[in-house]
């Protein structure tokens, strides 16, 4: 859910194909069933699993929307997000194709208002999926308008009530808004609103240096604008161990962002067309002229209008619906899953807790949310990729843990690709192979970090992943030659000297 407008810009054929799948404008709602198993308000990510889980399972499901269907994700999120990163990429291997021996004598020039009509086409084709249509093919009532909580065990939606024997809040969140003087009246874009453009600004200011502030910023750049990352932290990705965000950051200047870490903005003012934004930074003052504003530092539990003091069920506007270890709320057959209810805003974990909600409440499970394994991904060039603990982290909560870094620099895919200045770091368990966290920088990251995911939810100690046989040569061999870095250090100088006067005895 969230406060979105009903329509994607521009009204092409493929955004009014998407609207039409995602909100018909001919939609009725159906009549209401006497009870339902279970009530979905929200139909992001975490609300449709929940949905299309129930229905198939057979019970009898609601699932209401007032916005656009398919959420953050498909509409202003992952989908919109990854389309503009493949095009950005597209575009530096182009103008980097010199490196590899390939001349292109032209250069490069973007079209951008391709790349926007290329990415529209892409979400268009992929909406069918999270569609009303499907939705009500699997069974599932889908009602189109505002749901609010009529009482305890009702939601209240298009005059009508719902009664449920269980619920689930699935409204996700919104674009954070952030109060400096100006800003709204200069006018400024987020993620919900920067997948409307259709030309190019020629400067565009970001405001924070997180995930979505770095994506964005390194594509426009490599589009051909001239773009400024403002950030109030020390460094950008503020969550990433330093040492990871400096390779990110080394990357994205030299695609021509400027970066400004340790910046208070004071105003924003609309000068003609232009927008200048005062910043202030180690006590020197300067002006940033920008044509568009990109908002990026974080988003917001969407809480408003559900009126959940009537479910007697505890909010706060910063973290949302307050839930229990198993996704409950403070109204024990009402449960929340994703963005509204966790602190970590990704698809994957709206997924994964529509799953233990489908487990918790039609099946009395006990499945706990604390026991997931969380990776995550920033889907800059190289990306950084996270699961576990960072080695802070470990050292707050009394873990001691030893760690083994192998550069790509020393891998020889990554050297052929020219893709060197990345590492992979695990860090486990000292005194074992427990792998308690690890951090992987990378062209492609994301992709090799669910074999140190898989290994740290299934227990299995970085000397096996040590064992296992790699494709070779790929940059996830990364990970075995990190292995070997650990199982080298068992080998100690007393093992070592046992070891040489063994074969000098046996010689």
């Amino acid at each position: 859910m969230g406060s979105h407008a009903l329509k994607h810009e521009p009204l092409d054929a493929y955004n009014l194909a998407l609207t039409e799948n995602l909100h018909p404008a001919a939609w009725i709602n159906p009549e209401s069933a006497r009870r339902y198993n279970l009530v979905v308000i929200g139909a992001g990510t975490a609300g449709l699993v929940t949905a299309a889980g129930a229905a198939i399972l057979g019970a009898k499901v609601a699932l209401v929307e007032r916005d656009l269907m398919g959420g953050d994700c498909l509409n202003f999120g992952c989908v919109p997000s990854k389309a503009l990163i493949r095009s950005a990429r597209a575009a530096a291997a182009v103008r980097d194709a010199g490196r590899f021996g390939v001349e292109v004598p032209a250069g490069v020039r973007v079209n951008f208002p391709a790349v926007m009509e290329r990415m529209r086409k892409l979400r268009a084709e992929l909406s069918p999926t999270d569609s009303a249509s499907r939705f009500r093919s699997l069974g599932v009532d889908v009602f189109i308008g505002d749901g609010r909580f009529a009482g305890p065990d009702c939601v209240e939606v298009d005059g009508m009530r719902l009664r449920f024997k269980k619920a689930a809040i699935a409204t996700g969140a919104r674009a954070a808004a952030i109060p400096i003087p100006g800003l709204a009246q200069a006018g400024y874009l987020t993620n919900e609103t920067v997948f409307s453009l259709t030309a190019l600004p020629r400067r565009i200011a970001v405001i924070g240096a997180g995930p979505i502030g770095c994506e964005l910023a390194q594509a426009f750049a490599r589009f051909g604008a001239q773009v400024t990352l403002l950030e109030v932290a020390p460094q950008i990705l503020i969550r990433e161990d330093r040492d990871a965000a400096e390779r990110v950051e080394r990357a994205i200047v030299r695609d021509g962002v400027e970066i400004v870490t340790g910046c208070k903005i004071s105003t924003v003012e609309l000068r003609g067309n232009e927008k200048i934004i005062a910043t202030e930074r180690d006590g020197v003052s300067r002006e940033i002229i920008a044509d568009e504003i990109l908002i990026g530092v974080g988003r917001v539990p969407a809480v408003e209008g559900l009126n959940l003091e009537a479910a007697m069920i505890e909010y706060d506007r910063q973290n949302g619906v307050k839930v229990d270890d198993y996704l409950r709320t403070t109204n024990p057959i009402v449960y929340a899953a994703g963005d509204v209810a966790s602190p970590y805003k990704f698809t994957h974990i709206a997924d994964a807790h529509a799953r233990i909600i489908l487990r918790n409440a039609l099946f009395f499970g006990r499945q706990r949310a604390s026991q997931l394994t969380i990776p995550w991904c920033t889907y800059t060039d190289p990306e950084i990729a996270h699961v576990g603990l960072y080695e802070a982290e470990a050292q707050r909560r009394g873990i001691k843990v030893a760690t083994y870094t192998q550069e790509l620099a020393e891998v020889d895919r990554a050297v052929l690709d020219g893709e060197t200045d990345g590492f992979v770091k695990v860090h486990v368990r000292q005194g074992s192979d427990r792998i308690v966290g690890a951090t992987v920088v990378a062209s492609h990251a994301g992709e090799i970090i669910s074999e140190l995911t898989t290994a740290i939810a299934a227990g299995i100690g970085l000397g096996r992943l040590g064992d296992v046989i790699h494709p070779y040569p790929t940059q996830a061999d990364a990970i075995r030659r990190g292995a070997g870095l650990y199982t080298r250090t068992r080998l100690t100088p007393l093992v070592a000297g046992l070891m040489k006067r063994w074969f000098a005895f046996t010689r």
